[in-house]
């Protein structure tokens, strides 16, 4: 009898393993501190949990426990089309503008699904986040590249600056799509308004489509340094913008996210959604409802009390600092992020660790294997973070750290730096 060899499509026959499934397993085998992964390890806000213990505790009300409107809790999607239309400057639209997704990582595959055609071209700015290239060939896209410079001697990652010349020189015919991430992870960067306006005017002139990924919109020392790029003039009607429950209250298991847009951008995306996960869990989407209506009104006229607005921010500027100082100690140099929670470190001063050079894969993969291992310290190398071999190159001298950690393994890693400072 033949054997049975069946063959997996095409879209997922180069599919290689993301770096998190290496690095997270690592981190659990070594029983390492992990300032890897990104997500925070302290409680969730309490005001936000009680609100689903609330919930669980009604389990008469089938507006928490049944299936729910397909595109978006009407609760939900009526508190998000209040945030955005104040946000953006723009009226959105509940029922038509809003759609509710599993995570954030949804969305942006919808998006890229839903308008991406094979042979069109994506422009993702690097070091982007693993997800948009295996997105973007998924659909039958080219992702094309557009490196930001960082000068050798950096310490803030505001210095991480786009090159928009060489950027329009690699627009033709088939560019489609532009992937802005802001605030940026790896690097911690916030675009400026300046730059921001720059790309929208590329968008305009070479008529792309734009996803703004901005899920650490919340991130931000000040509220008002966050510009989103909905909000520019002329942006919304191009734009899906991208958010995030699970960033935005600290909850990333609840794997909540949202796409926002026009209708006619949004209906691709809802014609793969209906046929995909139909709807999302009805209680957490009511919980992100009730813990947004309870914060928004604090967020525009009593920041000071809102976790949106000043909570999140003021917990995040404070552990930045913290893991600053233990990288300096360590002989690291931090470069500063402006937003987010994560912080790249340039590694090349310590006197240890630098002797594994020389292998196939690029330095910072092998000297944050070995920092895993030997050291018991979890880190990212962000060479994963770029797709062509020249940059890897010029960039596998730094490692990026989650700094949004409870107090307590802040202090384990403070220990590590320590040792690997005095070595």
């Amino acid at each position: 009898m033949a054997s049975f060899a069946p063959v997996a499509s095409e879209r997922v026959k180069n599919h290689k393993p993301s770096i998190w499934v290496e690095f997270t397993t690592l981190a659990a085998e070594c029983q390492a501190v992990n300032l890897g992964q990104g997500f925070p390890d302290s409680p969730a806000p309490k005001f936000v949990t009680d609100i689903l213990k609330n919930i669980s505790e009604h389990p008469e009300l089938p507006a928490c426990h049944q299936y729910t409107r397909g595109y978006g809790h009407p609760q939900l999607v009526g508190i998000l089309a209040k945030m955005y239309s104040s946000l953006y400057g723009v009226n959105v639209n509940a029922n038509d503008e809003i759609l509710v997704t599993v995570g954030a990582y949804l969305a942006l595959y919808y998006t890229i699904l839903g308008w991406v055609n094979k042979g069109d071209e994506v422009l993702i700015i690097e070091p982007a986040y693993d997800c948009y290239y295996p997105q973007v060939k998924m659909a039958g896209g080219v992702p094309v590249p557009i490196v930001m410079s960082l000068p050798q001697d950096a310490t803030s990652a505001s210095q991480f600056t786009i090159d928009f010349d060489a950027m329009e020189k690699k627009i033709n015919s088939k560019t489609k799509m532009l992937i802005i991430n802001n605030p940026h992870n790896p690097t911690g960067k916030l675009f400026t308004r300046e730059e921001l306006e720059k790309l929208a005017d590329i968008a305009k002139r070479h008529n792309l489509l734009v996803i703004a990924d901005e899920v650490y919109e919340f991130h931000v020392w000040q509220k008002e340094d966050m510009i989103r790029f909905a909000s520019l003039p002329g942006m919304y009607e191009r734009t899906i913008s991208i958010g995030s429950a699970g960033k935005a209250f600290s909850v990333t298991g609840w794997k909540l996210g949202w796409a926002v847009g026009p209708k006619n951008l949004l209906e691709p995306l809802k014609a793969i959604h209906q046929n995909c996960v139909f709807t999302c869990s009805t209680p957490t989407q009511k919980g992100i409802a009730e813990a947004f209506e309870a914060d928004w009104p604090k967020f525009l006229s009593d920041p000071q009390n809102s976790y949106l607005a000043t909570g999140l921010s003021s917990e995040l500027k404070a552990k930045r600092d913290k893991l600053a100082k233990m990288l300096t100690d360590g002989n690291f140099r931090p470069i500063i992020p402006d937003a987010g929670y994560f912080m790249l470190a340039d590694y090349s001063h310590l006197k240890t660790g630098q002797e594994l050079k020389g292998h196939e894969d690029p330095a910072d993969f092998i000297f944050s294997r070995w920092l895993c291992r030997e050291k018991k310290l979890a880190v990212i190398p962000p060479t994963a973070f770029y797709s062509e071999p020249e940059m890897k190159n010029k960039n596998d001298h730094l490692v990026r750290l989650c700094y949004f950690k409870k107090d307590e393994t802040l202090e384990a890693a403070e220990k590590i730096l320590k040792e690997l400072g005095h070595h």
